[in-house]
């Protein structure tokens, strides 16, 4: 019953024409984040599992990319620490807040040194926002639950005793709801990653800085941006369409986050450019995308294809991994050389 509903919410995300036509609320969390899950579900390449390609799956990682959002207002320590996983402020030279804040190529190995080099430099942690290390977890989460999953699979295929095969059989089902949620939550700070907004002091209006082109400092520019423009204008299949080819080779995840993140910080001005113009005030005609729209339309294209490249690639890096207690290689229990039946089940 629910993969029945999820097939026809893809049906409406899909329908007419590729406009999203479901009751949205307001935000990047809802329309431009499912734009983002579903566009990039639907371009996995063949290598990928078959339960991550098809409709229905496309569709649930298209919810669960909302639920960052959607898990706000829990209380604290829980909201401040989550809160600020959506953005990085950087400064028009690339660096976090201001010049005395790294760069996104200088950032320490750890979430905590990061926050104690921010403290050192006089900058508020949480006004910082620490969204590279919100993306670099997520990636890395993915990549063991494929190893689990690639394990669990094999042992699964080739077990003889039943009972030692059907848990198999259960805990690889348990992992895939846990793949697709993990991907969610990926695909949610990807999506953020690709919003000028996300990634600049000029997050809401260009702000008490130097203005010389004189942008726009109304309060209502991030939410009527990512919101009701978003959510009027954006096409699935323009989205679709606009995706860059897959960018596989030479990965370092952290060189990698970098350079997405930067790639987002560098269209800042051109949004606020044409903001100025108008551009976000008028709606796109049928199949004609306005600048505005188009601009949108190759942010959000961007964010999918993002994502659909770091599963592809979290799924390359699980073939490699060890996973279990005592650990097995991924490599030799898919190659029939190893038995993970202690390192799965626990030997305790």
């Amino acid at each position: 019953m629910k993969r029945t509903l999820l097939v026809a919410v893809a049906a409406l995300i899909v329908g007419a024409g590729g406009v999203f036509t479901a009751t949205q609320v307001d935000a990047w969390g809802s329309t431009g984040h499912r734009f983002v899950g579903v566009a990039a579900m639907r371009a996995l390449p063949g290598e990928l599992p078959a339960f991550l390609r098809d409709p229905g799956a496309a569709a649930e990682v298209g919810e669960l990319s909302r639920e960052p959002d959607r898990s706000k207002g829990a209380g604290q320590p829980h909201d401040r620490e989550r809160d600020t996983a959506h953005f990085v402020d950087l400064d028009d030279n690339g660096h976090v807040m201001n010049s005395r804040g790294p760069t996104l190529s200088e950032l320490p190995e750890l979430k905590s040194q990061y926050d104690a080099q921010l403290l050192a430099a006089g900058i508020e942690v949480n006004d910082a926002g620490y969204l590279p290390y919100a993306i670099m977890d997520a990636y890395q989460q993915l990549a063991r639950d494929f190893a689990t999953w690639r394990v669990l699979n094999a042992a699964e295929a080739r077990e003889t005793d039943a009972g030692k095969r059907a848990w198999y059989r259960e805990d690889r089902l348990r992992r895939e709801a846990l793949i697709r949620r993990d991907i969610g939550f990926l695909s949610h700070y990807i999506g953020d990653g690709s919003q000028p907004h996300h990634m600049s002091i000029h997050y809401n209006g260009w702000g008490d800085y130097p203005n010389p082109e004189g942008f726009t400092n109304s309060r209502q520019t991030h939410g009527a941006f990512e919101g009701a423009f978003i959510r009027r204008n954006m096409r699935l299949d323009a989205v679709e369409a606009a995706m860059p080819a897959p960018n596989l080779e030479g990965f370092q995840m952290r060189a990698r986050v970098a350079t997405y993140l930067n790639a987002t910080l560098a269209e800042v001005v051109p949004f606020y450019r044409l903001e100025k113009t108008g551009a976000f005030a008028a709606d796109a005609q049928g199949a004609v995308l306005t600048p505005g729209a188009e601009f949108a339309t190759a942010r959000l294209a961007a964010g999918a294809a993002e994502l659909r490249d770091l599963i592809t690639l979290a799924w390359r890096e699980a073939g490699a991994q060890s996973i279990g207690w005592p650990a097995v290689k991924v490599a030799e229990v898919e190659a029939g050389t190893a038995d993970p039946w202690t390192a799965m089940i626990g030997e305790d």
